[in-house]
């Protein structure tokens, strides 16, 4: 069983940083993409930022110069430094990881896994 598990959020002062991390946990598995979402309430879920395996990576407009996504391909974890934050980055966060993995001999599943989520609060 492949398990995301994150940690980092919290609250903050506008103008403040955080770091999210999450670790990717399991056995036989690759991982292709690894990203972040976020969801404020009343919204839906929001693609913040994305790398993939080669290290190329995708920002929303709205964090882009502000927000750093990193992965560690040896330890399984991807990272996301948060800067200049403004309380309408306030949501849970969400570690999001495509991954396929071989459950048992023979057999290969592609799937997207979810973290737990992590609240982070930005206040002004």
């Amino acid at each position: 069983q492949v398990q995301l598990v994150e940690s980092g959020g919290g609250s903050v002062q506008a103008g403040g940083s955080l770091t999210l991390s999450c670790a990717v946990s399991g056995k036989n598995f690759n991982i292709n993409v690894m990203a972040w979402y976020r969801q404020a309430p009343g919204n839906q879920r929001e693609l913040v930022a994305e790398i993939i395996s080669d290290s190329s990576t995708n920002y929303a407009g709205s964090v882009r110069g502000r927000f750093t996504i990193s992965r560690d391909n040896a330890k399984n974890t991807v990272s996301l430094q948060m800067n200049s934050l403004k309380p309408e980055d306030t949501a849970v966060y969400y570690c999001n990881a495509d991954i396929t993995y071989w459950p048992s001999r023979g057999v290969r599943l592609d799937t997207k896994k979810w973290g737990q989520g992590t609240q982070v609060t930005v206040s002004s």
